[in-house]
């Protein structure tokens, strides 16, 4: 919040304009004028300019916005609602309710493209179009690991990226270790060409313009989980199982891949979660004796690991290998909304609420929904039911202080591990969405799925009845 202070000479006015930005009052150039004017009159005709402080977004890290963010936490606010002799400190969200703005560039040089048109900075999702700062001149080919059936589209998409495109393909060192591709020779020449990484060792964020993924819905969330932070656009073709998430036939690649790089395709920004585990590691501190011998019964102490994930599909706290039931608290903003008592519970999002989520009851999403959905797996509870929060909210997850046993959780199926009394999972929507790129667009896409991979409302048709049956 910034003040602005207006001096009137002859009246001794003094007017404070508190400027601020989303759901504070925000003074309108029209108004600034009009307000303006009348104290110029007031002053005798001398000219009074009226000026509001820039908009900046919370996310800005510029030396004035920290300046006021520093002034606003240690400013006693009035509230709208209450007697003006009053004053109290007013509590601020760090975040809407719809969840973080996402970050909306994309890799180095993929960008989306900007509605001017758009509301309240919330661009309509039928108008999310991918555009390019610059022509892209790299790409990331997954392809999934020893599948037979991928080898030749596999080598068609790299020689036509490498020899037609003249891009630069990266692809993971393990794609080429296996004994199909490294005991080609005619392909030989072609793999020297490619640069090469390995998960979790290097670093790609930033040299990557787009990926596309070869195979199943496996291929798109493990695209995801390269990259902690922007992720570049992701092109999926269908040449898996399911396919869900992967709206591309490969039969028509050259046409659709040079679509891609002009930059003319639609994008559905998938959201994900940004999970942070943070575990407490208790150690025994050895103590020795006067001859220097180690007491194994020294004292106990403890030291807290955090470890933080982005997730495409879901958060899942299960039971693990033990046979009772999972008892794990969960906490919604800092409040306690309820004790899971069953098999465990699925954080996911909209994305993910077709995959497991779904499996356990819960409705289908659009992911263009800002949403954050809780479905309980085999709650002892007839009345517990799948809820939708908004995306801002930050949930909390721990194990009950009764619990019997430890729960085990997993980030999209990977990176599972124990949590233990003391332990706590933290959940919220991340900056960093997804961007797929569409087939036609994202809710044809989407729609087209449900119909041809789940199967949905697909049932035999009632006949039709004549107007001799309605007699009867």
């Amino acid at each position: 919040m910034t003040t602005r202070l207006l001096t009137s000479s002859s009246c001794n006015i003094v007017i404070k304009l508190y400027v601020a930005s989303y759901s504070q009052l925000f003074i309108q150039p029209a108004s600034q004028r009009l307000l303006a004017a009348w104290l110029s009159e007031m002053d005798g005709g001398e000219e009074v300019r009226v000026e509001a402080a820039p908009y900046c977004c919370s996310t800005c890290d510029g030396g004035e916005v920290s300046g006021r963010s520093l002034a606003r936490r240690n400013r006693k606010t009035r509230s709208l609602s209450t007697s003006s002799a009053g004053s109290s400190s007013e509590y601020r969200r760090t975040q809407s309710l719809h969840g973080p703005s996402p970050v909306t560039t994309f890799g180095p040089k993929a960008c989306m493209l900007q509605n001017p048109h758009a509301v309240m900075h919330i661009q309509d999702p039928a108008s999310q179009r991918l555009t390019w700062n610059k022509p892209p001149k790299s790409v990331l080919v997954i392809k999934k690991i020893r599948d037979a059936s991928l080898l030749e589209p596999f080598k068609e998409l790299c020689i036509f990226l490498t020899e037609v495109k003249n891009m630069i393909v990266y692809v993971e060192k393990k794609v080429l270790e296996d004994p199909a591709i490294s005991g080609d020779e005619n392909f030989g020449a072609i793999t020297k060409k490619f640069c090469t990484f390995r998960e979790d060792l290097d670093d790609i964020s930033n040299r990557v313009d787009f990926i596309i993924c070869l195979g199943g819905d496996g291929t798109l969330l493990y695209a995801s989980s390269l990259f902690q932070e922007s992720v570049p656009p992701v092109m999926a073709f269908h040449l898996g199982s399911l396919g869900f998430l992967t709206p591309f036939k490969f039969d028509t690649y050259q046409s659709q891949v040079t679509q891609i790089i002009e930059g003319n395709a639609a994008i559905v920004l998938r959201s994900r979660l940004v999970v942070r585990v943070l575990k407490e590691n208790w150690e025994k501190k050895a103590r020795m004796d006067e001859k220097g011998i180690i007491l194994t019964n020294g004292d106990v102490e403890s030291s807290r690991k955090a470890m933080q994930y982005q997730v495409l599909n879901e958060v899942v706290v299960d039971r693990g290998p033990s046979s009772y039931l999972s008892n794990v608290d969960l906490f919604l903003d800092g409040h306690l909304i309820t004790t899971v008592q069953g098999d465990g519970v699925i954080v996911s999002t909209p994305t993910g609420s077709t995959a497991y989520a779904v499996a356990a009851g819960a409705s289908m999403i659009h992911p263009n929904v800002p949403a954050i959905m809780i479905t309980p797996i085999c709650p002892h509870s007839l009345s517990f039911r799948p809820i939708v929060v908004p995306a801002g909210v930050e949930l909390k997850i721990m194990l009950s202080r009764d619990a019997r046993n430890t729960a085990w959780v997993s980030f999209d199926g990977r990176k599972r591990q124990e949590i233990c009394h003391g332990d706590s999972i933290t959940i919220t929507t991340s900056c960093f969405p997804v961007p797929s790129i569409c087939s036609r667009d994202p809710v044809n896409d989407w729609f087209e799925s449900l119909a041809e991979c789940l199967h949905w409302n697909v049932r035999k048709k009632q006949n039709y009845l004549s107007s001799e049956d309605e007699e009867f």
